[in-house]
């Protein structure tokens, strides 16, 4: 886990590695094992680190439950699990860029040798979308015919009292006009 921290810190000043956890005594042998780890690294990546590690931080949550909550608070761009029942807690995350499931899965294997998109969302971004992939270069687009006045009657009901409720008086008008 120590290692792992280390890892997204040596990638730039401004990262941040966070440890989400429901145990101390964890939180309090990985941060002495981070800081024990991170003085054996080269320069510049131990100055660049120690930077990092500056703004990171440890997460004590009441439960496991509590710990995924948190996590997918903060949607993390690389989200490793690290516990037993580690894929009935992976499956229960839903907010991040890219997920390791394992003590074996560490990120940096995604990075460079298994080969999972590494263009991922961050800054708590994958809250509300993934990692880019040739979706993002696609045009969508949405269309709708209606022929038959008659067939679309509820809608226009339904389009009415939705406007209303919004206080689009002039949408409300529009969908009326479509009334048999």
């Amino acid at each position: 886990v120590a290692a792992d921290l280390i890892a997204q810190a040596e990638h730039d000043v401004v990262a941040r590695a966070i440890l989400v956890s429901d145990d101390a005594g964890i939180i309090d042998a990985v941060n002495a094992e981070v800081s024990s780890q991170v003085d054996a690294l080269p320069e510049p990546n131990r100055s660049t680190a120690k930077e990092a590690l500056g703004q990171s931080f440890s997460i004590l949550c009441k439960d496991m439950d509590e710990c995924v909550a948190m996590s997918d608070r903060l949607a993390p761009e690389h989200l490793e699990i690290q516990t037993a029942e580690s894929q009935k807690v992976g499956d229960m995350c839903a907010n991040y860029g890219g997920l390791f499931i394992g003590t074996n899965c560490a990120e940096v294997l995604g990075d460079y040798g298994a080969g999972p998109n590494h263009t991922l969302p961050t800054g708590g971004t994958g809250r509300y979308t993934g990692g880019l992939s040739v979706f993002n270069f696609l045009r969508i687009r949405t269309w709708m015919r209606i022929d038959e006045r008659e067939s679309c009657q509820e809608m226009v009901e339904d389009s009415v009292r939705m406007a209303r409720l919004e206080g689009l008086e002039g949408h409300a008008r529009a969908a009326e006009k479509r009334r048999v």
